[in-house]
């Protein structure tokens, strides 16, 4: 008997992957099965888990020995957590034991077992096995399950199995009994966007609002969308995901790989922005992550999509504050006791609030707020987060007649094509980037490198920033935004309209 082996497993910590080595050590005594290396309850748990399924895979259960068995799982000092190392612990057990034999230098085995031997799948496998890529190895062990979403990754062979025993006859007969998972096939736009359920052409009038979604879309600006209840602001803002464009191979990996871990994966990848829209009671670490051990928020979650915050100024005002950062830095920072980490959060916020707490200031209805009351709800939205959105359009009622109309003008598709035709302007102009630039995205020096504005247009600006006492950062928000309009016109220069138009979506009074 060997009393000694060694396999090779993976497990997230943050966003990340982590190789962890399974090994195992047998020794005569009377039997004792224990696992080492910050193990969690999960992880406890799989000698009761592991034991039985090798026994219903054909195999003497290691509690039918007297053995000492430790199981250690390294590195040490990373937290383990959740069931996903069964499959090693059950291989790397066998091995020890010499009931089979095979090579595990290059091999990755991932997944929790049921007590019946059936391999179950785990969240977070994306990143696993990207990082198993990384690290050389040359296969992957995975439930079913998780088979499609790991083989987004490429140049790595994929193993989906249905049990313990499945496994193990392919690894000692060298016979590929289990089918490699070929590379998943990404298909440009799903079905569910093709035809979605809220298309541009179903909104009747809010012309202005459209055009700033359009705008918004373009060159990825924040913006507010303000007035009465029942104008279609959830509407519009639930229309804006099906005029962006899909997301790249690249992109694709990143969004999916964030809500694997986060658990929340639905689909075997996502290859449209997402649309995340959580209830103004959601707290603080909901919307932006954390907990014992930080977790992604809302705020990732909607990485390279859209974060939808109805009822803005109900939400907690210290989870209003903590977008400062998303919103200035494009990234979100968690720190806590036991670990920190800085979350992706590139997203494009919309934020619809009423004029007053009732929903009917300005409205045909009677408002029932005092001035107090609208003193307290305005101030639920700080200055710095007012300044951070680019873009406040109001959404007047729609007259009855508008809405007996039967086409409520462009389809979304036809909008998507303007979004497109901007962003190719856009990647020309970032093309020394390393990263995936908008016209958001521009620091100050590169407003001032790359977007040029003649003597007129700067004249018009200056006069209008000294006028409306524009901060800093709305003057060069201005510019981001005429640029945006510029590009969906085509122009190569910013004029005198696109300035003026840019203007008026500055923050009015609500």
């Amino acid at each position: 008997m060997k009393h000694f082996a060694k396999v090779h497993s993976a497990q997230t910590h943050l966003i990340n992957g982590f190789i962890v080595d399974v090994e195992i050590d047998l020794s005569k005594g009377l039997h004792s099965f224990s696992i080492v290396g910050l193990p969690d309850k999960a992880n406890e748990e799989a000698k009761d888990r592991v034991s039985a399924a090798i026994k219903h895979s054909g195999f003497s259960s290691p509690k039918s020995h007297n053995q000492k068995i430790v199981v250690s799982l390294a590195p040490a000092n990373l937290k383990k957590e959740g069931p996903l190392f069964d499959l090693a612990i059950a291989l790397a057990y066998l091995l020890a034991k010499e009931e089979i034999d095979f090579d595990t230098t290059d091999k990755i085995f991932i997944g929790e077992l049921s007590l019946d031997g059936k391999l179950r799948g785990v969240s977070g496998i994306l990143p696993l096995v990207e990082t198993a890529k990384k690290k050389g190895f040359k296969e992957v062990y995975v439930a079913e399950e998780n088979a499609e979403e790991a083989a987004l990754i490429r140049d790595i062979k994929i193993y989906g199995a249905p049990s313990l025993s499945k496994v193990v006859e392919h690894l000692i007969s060298k016979t590929p009994i289990l089918k490699s998972q070929e590379e998943t096939k990404i298909e440009k736009g799903l079905k569910n966007n093709e035809n979605p359920e809220t298309d541009f052409v179903d909104i009747k009038g809010q012309e202005t609002g459209k055009r700033g979604l359009l705008i918004a879309a373009s060159g990825g600006h924040n913006i507010a969308l303000y007035g009465p209840a029942g104008t279609g602001k959830t509407m519009l803002a639930r229309a804006l995901p099906t005029i962006l464009p899909e997301l790249s191979y690249e992109e694709i990996l990143e969004v999916t790989s964030i809500h694997s871990v986060a658990g929340v994966l639905r689909e075997n990848y996502i290859s449209i922005p997402p649309f995340r829209s959580p209830h103004h009671t959601s707290s603080y670490v909901s919307l932006v992550g954390g907990g014992t051990f930080p977790k992604p928020g809302e705020v990732t979650l909607s990485h390279r999509g859209v974060l939808f915050l109805d009822e803005f100024p109900e939400f907690e005002r210290r989870a209003i504050d903590a977008l400062r950062q998303p919103l200035e830095d494009k990234t979100i920072s968690i720190s806590r006791v036991r670990g920190s980490s800085v979350f992706p959060a590139n997203f494009i916020l919309i934020a619809a609030l009423n004029p007053c707490p009732c929903g009917n200031f300005g409205s045909t209805k009677t408002c029932n707020c005092t001035p107090k009351d609208l003193a307290r709800y305005k101030k639920k939205i700080s200055g710095p987060i007012a300044d951070r959105i680019d873009m406040w359009i109001e959404v007047p009622l729609i007259k009855h007649k508008v809405l007996g109309e039967k086409s409520g003008g462009k389809k979304s598709s036809e909008f998507k094509k303007e979004v497109i035709a901007a962003r190719t302007h856009q990647e020309k102009r970032f093309a020394n980037k390393k990263r995936k630039t908008l016209n958001s995205d521009m620091s100050a020096k590169e407003v001032e490198n790359l977007v040029p504005l003649s003597k007129e247009v700067r004249e018009i600006l200056n006069n209008s920033a000294e006028k409306l006492q524009l901060s800093a950062r709305s003057y060069h928000k201005i510019i981001k935004l005429a640029r945006t309009i510029a590009d969906l016109e085509h122009e190569r220069f910013v004029l005198p309209q696109h300035i003026l138009e840019a203007l008026q979506y500055r923050q009015k009074e609500i």
